[in-house]
């Protein structure tokens, strides 16, 4: 048996909010709008928002694609008829998988655990496009450290459904036990984890942290990979 880590990958290991920062600049100027910043931290909350919404079940993914393209341009006084904002969407995509940004820290982190860490296997639950995921772990280099990559897109459910955990289990066909998720969401990482009774460990953790810990069965906390190298090791010892 191995001790599996399952790491979610944005805001864990790779720095969304500097790709999407990146990417959204790009796709604004190719479509004649002026960058502001006002404009990404709108576009941010309202991808937040959609997100949200898409993980309850609410909303499929194409909607949420079209909403926070439809809602930013507006936003920019834009008409969007006559505007695929599909099309949009996918070059945004496409922006954000050229323009991988790591944690700063992440691979010395991932090399650490693999040089000191015994029978540790490293793999990436994430929901989004697989595209999108697949080519910033390229971009960046994380891709050398990881036994697999586990993409909502391509398995066809999203985190935090049973189903998504289920699956890779199946792939991976490992006891539970020798499971720890890792994750700064608690909507979609530790409540996966709580959903599939699976150890869990919330990263760069916020707001009322004792009673969210209670709510969501959290096993560990860690504000940086100091402290999450730790916990993986003790965690490593007794699972």
């Amino acid at each position: 048996m191995h001790h599996n880590l399952l790491f979610d990958l944005d805001q864990t290991l790779l720095d969304f909010h500097a790709s999407e920062h990146i990417a959204l600049k790009m796709i604004m100027e190719r479509n004649h709008l002026v960058f502001k910043e006002e404009y990404y931290h709108f576009f941010k909350q309202v991808n937040k928002s959609l997100w949200l919404e898409f993980e309850k079940g609410n909303i499929s993914k194409n909607e949420l694609f079209e909403r926070r393209f439809k809602r930013l341009f507006e936003e920019c006084g834009c008409d969007t008829d006559g505007i695929n904002l599909l099309n949009i969407n996918s070059d945004f995509i496409d922006c954000m998988s050229q323009n991988g940004v790591l944690m700063t820290g992440a691979l010395e982190f991932l090399q650490k655990i693999i040089d000191n860490v015994p029978d540790t296997r490293i793999y990436i639950i994430t929901n989004g496009v697989t595209r999108n995921a697949m080519g910033r772990i390229a971009s960046t280099g994380l891709k050398n450290y990881i036994s697999n990559v586990f993409v909502s897109d391509s398995i066809g459910v999203s985190k935090p459904a049973r189903s998504y955990f289920d699956a890779v289990k199946n792939s991976i066909s490992e006891p539970d036990e020798s499971y720890l998720v890792i994750g700064d969401s608690l909507s979609s990482d530790m409540l996966g984890a709580k959903n599939s009774n699976l150890a869990s460990c919330w990263f760069m953790p916020e707001g009322d942290i004792k009673d969210k810990m209670k709510e969501y069965e959290i096993n560990y906390i860690a504000s940086s990979f100091d402290e999450l190298y730790e916990i993986i090791r003790e965690w490593a010892l007794v699972s």
